[in-house]
C-alpha cells in the first residue's frame, strides 16, 4: 500500500527525553524519519521540533495522529501533524532590507517553495519595493511608532488571520513584537536565505525570533 510523506511540527517547554520520546513513536510504528529540525530557545525555555517521515499507510494515518496525544500530553506540547504535500497559506513581514522578500518570492515563484501567498505586510510603503513583482499577492502597509505600536501589531494580527495563515514568514521584519501579538500554533519563522520550504519551519511567534 502507498504510503505518504507527513510532518509533525511541535514546541513544548524543554526537558529531556523529548526526541528520543518522539522518535521512539514513530519508530515503533514503522515510520521513517526522513528530515529532523530541533530548535531550543533558552531564553523562553522551549523546545522547538519539526520531523518530516514517511511509512504510513493512508488508512492508518488518523490512528498515528490519536495515538501521539499521548505522547504530547506528556511533555505540554503545541503540536500538529500534516500530509507534506499541503502548501501552506503564507505571510510575509518585512521591512526596509528587502533581500530576503526578494528571495523569498523568487523561491516561490519558481516552485522551489510550495506555499501560498496570503499577504505582504511592511512597516514601509509599497514604493519600497517597487522593483520587485508581488504577483498579485496583497500588501499592507502598516507604519509603526512607540505610540502606535500596539494598534499596528492588531492590524498586523487582523491581516494574519484574514488570510487564513499557517505559517508567518518574518523576512528581516526589523520590530520587536511584543505581547500584544498573539502567538499560536505553528505560526511563524525568521529567514535570511531560506534553505528549506517554507512548511519546513513552523513555531510560534517569540520575540526574539523576531528581530533578525
Amino acid at each position: 500500500m502507498p504510503t505518504a510523506e507527513h510532518v509533525l511540527t511541535l514546541s513544548c517547554p524543554n526537558r529531556p527525553g523529548i526526541v528520543a520520546g518522539v522518535a521512539t513513536y514513530l519508530f515503533e510504528r514503522g515510520c521513517n524519519i526522513l528530515d529532523a529540525q530541533q530548535f531550543d530557545d533558552t531564553a523562553a525555555g522551549r523546545f522547538f521540533m519539526r520531523v518530516c517521515f514517511n511509512g504510513v499507510a493512508p488508512l492508518a494515518f488518523a490512528p498515528l495522529r490519536e495515538g501521539f496525544a499521548a505522547v504530547a500530553s506528556g511533555f505540554d506540547m503545541t503540536w500538529a501533524l500534516n500530509q507534506a504535500a499541503r502548501r501552506q497559506r503564507v505571510v510575509i513581514l518585512v521591512s526596509k532590507a528587502d533581500h530576503c522578500l526578494a528571495d523569498l518570492l523568487y523561491r516561490w515563484r519558481i516552485g522551489e517553495l510550495p506555499m501560498e501567498l496570503g499577504a505582504i505586510v511592511s512597516n514601509h510603503p509599497r514604493e519600497t519595493y517597487a522593483h520587485l513583482d508581488f504577483d498579485g499577492v496583497p500588501f499592507h502597509h502598516l507604519p509603526v511608532t512607540r505610540l502606535t505600536k500596539m494598534e499596528q501589531e492588531a492590524q498586523v494580527w487582523s491581516v494574519i488571520r484574514d488570510a487564513e495563515a499557517d505559517l508567518v514568514v518574518l523576512a528581516r521584519y526589523m520590530q520587536i513584537l511584543s505581547d500584544g501579538l498573539p502567538s499560536w500554533p505553528g505560526a511563524a519563522s525568521t529567514s535570511t536565505t531560506p534553505s528549506c520550504p517554507a512548511s519546513r519551519a513552523r513555531a510560534p511567534i517569540t520575540r526574539r525570533m523576531s528581530a533578525g
